[in-house]
C-alpha cells in the first residue's frame, strides 16, 4: 500500500508538570510541536466516524513536520497511536517524582493494550535519549484502522478509476460521493433522477457537481443495454421485452455499464439485498478466466494487525476444489491491500490430529492448493489458535511457515466464516472492510444495508483498487 511520507523518529509526550514546560522541551529537543491541545482532535459529538477522520487529518499533518522529533498532544493514548502509525519511538518526559509515578502507571496501561513506550525520561536525560533513538534503524509504521483507511484512499486515488453507484436515492450514497469527490479519490456515476439527486445534495450541503448523473429508466443507452442483455441471455429464453424490463433495474443497468467499459466497477447494496446486487454480475460480467467460483473476503484491521477472512458472504458449503481456489484468490486479493499472504485453511483439527469428513475436505483442499498454486504459502487443516499463536502453531505443526504466522484465514463453510468475522469485529473493535467480492471478470462489491458512510467510502476505494490492478 501507499506509504506515508513521515520522517519523525521520536514522539514525546510531556507527563504531569512537564506539560507546562513545552517551550523548554521544544528548545532542548530541537523539536516541533504541532498539536497544541488534545481537544483539537477530540470529537464533541462522540461520533466514531468523526474521530477516525480527525485521526487521519492528524496523520496527514505529520507529513508536514520537518523535525525528526515531535512534541505530542500530552494525551498519552492519542500520542501512542500517532507514534505507532508514524513509525516513531514514543517517549514520556517528566519533571518530578510525582510525574514519574503517573508516567509509570500510564505506561503500564498502554502496554497492557499492546502499545509500546520507549522509555520515561527526565528533562535532563532527554538529549541523550534522543541521540540513541535517532541512531536506531528505521521503525516500521504500525497499521491501525485509521492508517489503513487513509492508505486505502490514497491507493485508490492513484488508480483514477470510474465507479458507478446505482443507489442515488439513498442519502448515504450522496454523502459518501461528496467525500470521495472532495478528496478526488475516483470518478463517479450516480444513478437515479438527476434533478432529485441535485436537490437533495444541495439541501444537505453535499458537493457532487463533478459526478456523472444518469437516469437508468430512460434514454438511448437503455435500449442499447437491453439489446446487449438480450444477446447475452437469449439462449435462456428471454425476449427483447424481458430484456428491456430487466435493464430498468438499477443493478442490471449499472452492471451493464461495467460490462461495456463505461465504468470500471460498481458498488451497491445499501438499500438492496446481496442477491440483488451480485446476481446481475453472474449473468453479465461472469467469472474471470481461470475462476470457477465467486467468493469474498473481509479485511479485519486492528492496531498492529491486518487479517483477511474468507469466504464469509457467498458460498455456504464450498467443495475442496472450491476451497483451494478461494484460498488462492484470497491470497491475491489480500496482497493488493498490503498483506504478505500466509494462508491458513481452518478446521477443528490441526494436521492429522483429528479425522472425519469435514477435516478430510480441508486436507484435500490444502493438497489441491499446494499443487495448483505453488507460489502461495498454504497450510492446514489447522485450528485458529495454531494459525495465529507461534508457540501453539510450532507445537502442533512444527516446521510450518504458516502456523503461528497466518494472516489470511479460509473457513470451511459460510457458517463458521460469517460467525468468526462478526465475532472479531464486535469483540475486538476491529474495522471490518468488505465483503470484497473476488473471482469476477470486473469488480462489483456489495454493501450491507446497514452500511455507514465510511463503509461506502471504503468499499468504493477497494473497488477502484481492484479495477485497476
Amino acid at each position: 500500500m501507499v506509504s506515508l511520507n513521515i520522517t519523525i523518529k521520536a514522539f514525546i509526550t510531556p507527563v504531569g508538570s512537564a506539560s507546562a514546560r513545552r517551550a523548554d522541551l521544544i528548545s532542548a529537543a530541537q523539536a516541533e510541536c504541532i498539536f497544541q491541545a488534545t481537544t483539537a482532535f477530540a470529537d464533541s459529538s462522540g461520533s466514531p466516524t468523526s474521530n477516525a477522520s480527525r485521526f487521519q487529518r492528524a496523520l496527514q499533518q505529520l507529513e508536514g513536520v520537518a523535525s525528526e522529533v515531535l512534541i505530542g498532544t500530552g494525551e498519552p493514548r492519542l500520542d501512542s497511536r500517532l507514534a505507532a502509525a508514524s513509525g516513531a519511538a514514543h517517549l514520556f518526559v517528566i519533571s518530578s517524582d510525582a510525574d514519574e509515578q503517573l508516567a509509570t502507571l500510564t505506561r503500564r496501561q498502554l502496554e497492557a493494550d499492546g502499545a509500546e513506550v520507549h522509555g520515561i525520561f527526565r528533562e535532563n536525560e532527554l538529549s541523550d535519549a534522543l541521540v540513541q533513538v535517532q541512531a536506531q534503524s528505521e521503525r516500521s509504521p504500525k497499521i491501525g484502522p485509521e492508517l489503513f483507511e487513509l492508505n486505502l484512499l490514497r491507493q485508490a486515488k492513484a488508480k483514477r478509476a470510474h465507479i458507478v453507484l446505482p443507489e442515488g436515492d439513498d442519502d448515504r450514497i450522496l454523502e459518501a460521493a461528496h467525500q470521495l469527490l472532495a478528496d478526488d479519490v475516483c470518478e463517479l456515476t450516480i444513478l437515479g433522477d438527476p434533478e432529485d439527486i441535485k436537490k437533495r445534495a444541495a439541501e444537505n450541503g453535499w458537493e457532487i457537481t463533478t459526478a456523472n448523473l444518469a437516469n437508468p429508466t430512460e434514454g438511448d443507452q437503455l435500449e442499447q443495454f437491453a439489446q446487449d442483455f438480450f444477446e447475452l441471455r437469449k439462449h435462456k429464453g428471454i425476449s427483447i421485452d424481458d430484456a428491456r424490463a430487466t435493464m430498468q433495474d438499477i443493478s442490471y443497468y449499472a452492471t451493464m455499464m461495467v460490462h461495456k467499459g463505461l465504468a470500471d466497477g460498481m458498488v451497491s447494496g445499501a438499500a438492496h439485498t446481496t442477491a440483488h446486487t451480485i446476481k446481475p454480475s453472474f449473468q453479465i460480467i461472469k467469472t474471470a478466466p481461470g475462476s470457477s467460483v465467486v467468493s469474498s473476503i473481509f479485511l479485519l484491521v486492528m492496531d498492529g494487525v491486518l487479517w483477511a477472512f474468507g469466504d464469509c458472504a457467498v458460498n455456504p458449503n464450498p467443495t475442496p476444489d472450491q476451497l483451494a481456489e478461494i484460498a488462492a484468490v484470497s491470497a491475491h486479493t489480500a496482497e493488493q491491500f498490503g498483506i504478505d499472504p500466509k494462508v491458513a485453511l481452518l478446521s477443528y483439527s490441526t494436521g492429522t490430529s483429528g479425522s472425519g469428513p469435514d477435516v478430510q475436505a480441508v486436507a484435500d483442499a490444502v493438497a489441491k492448493a499446494k499443487e495448483t498454486f505453488a507460489a502461495v504459502q498454504f497450510d492446514g487443516p489447522i485450528q485458529f489458535d495454531a494459525a495465529v499463536v507461534e508457540s501453539v502453531g510450532q507445537k502442533k505443526m512444527p516446521g510450518s511457515t504458516v502456523a503461528g504466522h497466518a494472516n489470511v484465514f479460509i473457513f470451511p463453510d459460510l457458517n463458521s466464516g460469517n460467525i468468526a468475522y462478526k465475532a472479531v469485529q464486535r469483540t475486538a473493535g476491529a474495522l471490518a472492510v468488505g465483503p470484497i467480492l473476488q473471482g469476477l471478470n470486473k469488480p462489483v462489491n456489495d454493501l450491507s444495508r446497514g452500511a455507514t458512510v465510511p463503509d461506502i467510502v471504503n468499499t468504493v476505494a477497494i473497488t477502484a483498487i481492484q479495477a485497476q490492478s
